[in-house]
């Protein structure tokens, strides 16, 4: 049995438009000979009827003291209603479908509510129902726990929904459908030349999706990797195969990913800088600084160890809590907000010479001070204020001939 895992986001699920869009899709992969397992988000965004924001908008205010678990068991409504609406659709145009939750499809979660982890997949039904239907659609982001209770899968849920079908049923493809042609070189919406990608490898979509990229989540594509069946990114109202995401070598998809130096430019706003010098004569401000962060639950990254200082990012919305706690631990940190994080993406830079020149020469040419920077085998960030932020995106876009 040949299958392949679709998987369509709540814009393309939302409408009739959309939904025949993607019955299109579905359709010829069964005229192909697949298996379709289908996995839908939630119909819409928020204001729309179903969307997952419209859901919360019912409750917060009203009922403050609601539990984790009921928590869960709202927000899946959404990806329940759509993966009925979906699969009736399917139908009605003449395939042979069915509709199943998360936990029907073989998701077994932790009990961590909200951010469950899945800890086992038994699609024994699935595959036997795929043996009548030529798809089953699945209700993306969410699964059970051992005891029974409704899960949500975090953010991201309806692509870690598709990678782990996917890799649970050993699928050809995992095809992840939206609103953009693919991976680009850069977000579109401020880079006029960006374009689409044809192959990157699960570790630079990985890295263009943690510093900003939102095509799919990195979660999902961890879990594509480590079974090592192919993604395919591509556009809901198009016929191009999109963006191809696989192993370096290509060896289970008969195509080499062709190298390249950089493969694109991913950027993050509303970010603070924290400076925290060290008080004299005293050798342990990085370890009160950092245990201080995770015990607040403050994510730090971005950070710079010297003998005399500690240097960090935090999210902009917890810059305030984060100097309250410093400073009630007797420090006085120096705080830039609103900086914005810009990182260049390539699988081939690690040990290659003059790629840190490129960034630095073309930024300073636009006067574009660089606050801070890291680096590592596949991804060098810098740190700038986030009014230049869209500026040193075009220009490193530029700089690195990533229109080309």
């Amino acid at each position: 049995m040949k299958i392949l895992v679709q998987k369509f986001g709540g814009t393309s699920v939302k409408d009739h438009e959309g939904r025949d869009q993607a019955f299109r899709h579905i359709s010829l992969a069964i005229e192909q000979g697949y298996k379709v397992v289908v996995v839908v988000s939630a119909m819409g965004r928020s204001g729309d009827p179903y969307a997952t924001d419209t859901l919360l908008s019912l409750l917060y205010g009203e009922a403050e003291d609601i539990t984790g678990r009921e928590h869960d068991l709202l927000l899946s409504c959404g990806e329940t209603i759509s993966s009925v609406v979906f699969s009736s659709m399917l139908k009605k145009k003449g395939i042979k479908s069915a509709a199943l939750t998360g936990a029907q499809a073989g998701f077994i979660t932790n009990g961590d509510h909200t951010n469950a982890k899945i800890l086992e997949m038994d699609c024994s039904r699935l595959k036997e129902m795929l043996g009548t239907y030529d798809a089953a659609v699945v209700a993306g982001f969410q699964g059970a726990s051992q005891n029974g209770d409704i899960t949500t899968l975090g953010r991201g849920g309806s692509d870690t929904s598709a990678a782990a079908l996917g890799a649970a049923l050993n699928a050809e493809y995992i095809d992840i459908f939206t609103d953009v042609e693919g991976v680009m070189t850069a977000d579109p919406r401020i880079v006029e030349s960006a374009r689409p990608l044809v192959n990157v490898t699960y570790t630079e979509i990985c890295n263009l999706a943690y510093q900003g990229a939102k095509v799919i989540h990195p979660r999902a594509v961890e879990i594509a990797m480590q079974a090592k069946v192919p993604i395919r990114i591509r556009s809901t109202y198009s016929d191009k195969e999109g963006t191809l995401v696989a192993s370096q070598s290509g060896a289970l998809t008969g195509a080499d990913v062709a190298e390249q130096l950089i493969t694109g430019i991913a950027h993050l706003a509303n970010v603070s800088q924290i400076k925290v010098a060290a008080k004299r004569g005293e050798y342990h401000t990085q370890t009160d600084v950092f245990k201080a962060m995770a015990k607040n639950s403050i994510s730090v990254d971005f950070f710079n160890i010297t003998p005399n200082e500690v240097v960090y990012t935090v999210p902009g919305a917890v810059t305030k809590k984060a100097v309250e706690i410093l400073e009630s631990m007797g420090y006085h940190p120096t705080v830039t907000p609103k900086c914005a994080k810009v990182s260049v993406v390539g699988a081939s830079i690690m040990g290659v010479p003059g790629v840190m020149a490129t960034i630095v020469s073309s930024l300073s040419e636009k006067g574009i001070q660089i606050l801070q920077s890291a680096d590592s085998h596949t991804t060098i960030w810098v740190l700038v204020s986030e009014q230049n932020m869209i500026e040193a995106v075009n220009t490193l876009h530029e700089a690195f001939d990533l229109s080309k």
